[in-house]
């Protein structure tokens, strides 16, 4: 299974709770206010949709185009200030998302409640004075209330990101992990902080990009590697391998594509039947995907290597006795060289975003077990992820991308584990 991953955030004072998709491709924390535009009112994902007022938190405080936080929101594109506009007047914001979605708003400053992991595994309740977006309009999948959140919790790299703003209060290390689970229960866990795990590899982030990009350097299908020219995958302002939570499925550069699916049809079990079903291509198996498909790995810099498994690459359409329809996942990235690696391929192993050492790190695991978590002090924590797994609702979509059935919501708990000081 594959779906949206969301989680909680406790704002303001008193503390209201909301619920937030994890988007590891854009920077800002935003949430629904009151009023809104196009915002919805309901969800089908089973949760209680929440606003937010600051005129209702006795800590919240709006930004103004005078704020230094604004300043450093303008110089990358995050924040708006009129030229016309006084020194006092709000500092805004507006954000278009991949499938054309948006939101616009102004920033305010407040509390956010959350749980900090210190020594000898104990658990703390914590908080810290954030800046974060207060949306005031939406459009696009935004306004569905058939797939409706709260917001969007951005963990980009950038000044304004909640990473960022914790780590330089000396809250927690400039470094997050996940593991999302990709079963049909969900869950998972996101930590601020780092999951140790031996079988971690890790390879060099691209630096000033605005995303988290990596250097692809070729695709192998059951070992053998495809004939694509290593220079489609070279990181520019029209290339690049991405990789991004708030993408349900995965993108496959243009000219990387058809060599992709051939190889695919060319190495599946002989007893495996290919068909093209709404210009996709699919296949017919009544055996396990994994004894029917190839093993497809990517190779990063350094001859970093992930391993991609039939699970990561198909998705289940349909079934019909002891057969099902398997349909290849990754999408074509139309007229585009960008590659985009989202949760299909992320789901499963443990990502660390290692921003202090501008590396990210992965390896296979099964997310409903524990992991291990160092901290600046060098212990090692252990959290049970297992107690947090929890079945969203019914098969929904993600905002990025137009998907088909199979798309599960799943909720995944947050940890954030302290540097050494509490707050």
């Amino acid at each position: 299974m594959v779906g949206l991953y969301f989680t909680r955030v406790k704002l303001g004072n008193p503390a209201k709770e909301f619920f937030v998709q994890i988007d590891t491709g854009s920077d800002i924390l935003w949430v629904t206010c009151s009023p809104c535009t196009g915002c919805p009112t309901s969800s089908g994902l089973n949760i209680q949709l929440e606003s937010f007022n600051p005129d209702s938190s006795s800590t919240a405080s709006r930004i103004t185009c005078s704020d230094d936080r604004c300043t450093a929101g303008f110089q990358t594109g995050e924040a708006i200030c009129q030229t016309s506009n006084s020194q006092s007047s709000p500092c805004g914001y507006t954000f278009t998302y991949g499938d054309g979605s948006g939101t616009s708003g102004y920033y305010v400053s407040d509390t956010m409640f959350f749980e900090t992991v210190m020594g000898n595994e104990q658990t703390a309740n914590s908080s810290a004075s954030i800046v974060f977006g207060c949306s005031n309009s939406q459009s696009g999948d935004l306004t569905k209330a058939d797939r409706a959140v709260d917001g969007i919790f951005g963990f980009g790299q950038h000044q304004l990101s909640v990473i960022s703003q914790l780590n330089s209060l000396g809250v927690s290390p400039k470094v997050f992990s996940h593991c999302l689970k990709g079963s049909d229960n969900g869950g998972g866990i996101l930590v601020l902080g780092e999951i140790v795990e031996p079988g971690l590899v890790y390879t060099p982030l691209v630096p000033s990009q605005p995303h988290y990009n990596l250097n692809l350097e070729s695709i192998a299908v059951n070992g053998q590697k495809l004939p694509i020219d290593s220079s489609l995958f070279t990181t520019s302002n029209t290339q690049g391998t991405i990789v991004d939570s708030g993408t349900t499925l995965a993108y496959l550069a243009d000219g990387a594509y058809d060599p992709f699916v051939s190889a695919i049809a060319a190495a599946v079990s002989p007893s495996v039947r290919s068909l093209v079903s709404k210009g996709s291509q699919c296949f017919i198996t009544s055996s396990s995907v994994d004894s029917s498909f190839p093993t497809v790995t990517l190779y990063f810099m350094g001859g970093v290597a992930m391993s991609v498994k039939p699970e990561n690459y198909l998705l289940q359409q349909a079934s019909v006795d002891n057969s099902v329809l398997w349909c290849i996942g990754w999408q074509r990235n139309q007229g585009q060289e960008i590659t985009i690696l989202g949760d299909l391929v992320l789901k499963d192993k443990i990502f660390v975003y290692d921003l202090a050492n501008m590396r990210m790190g992965w390896a296979d695991y099964d997310c409903s077990m524990s992991v291990n978590v160092t901290t600046s002090s060098g212990k090692n924590q252990y959290v049970n992820t297992g107690q947090f797994d929890v079945n969203g609702s019914a098969r929904r979509a993600s905002y990025k991308s137009l998907i088909p059935a199979g798309i599960v919501t799943m909720l995944v708990h947050m940890l954030i584990f302290g540097t050494g000081s509490r707050r």
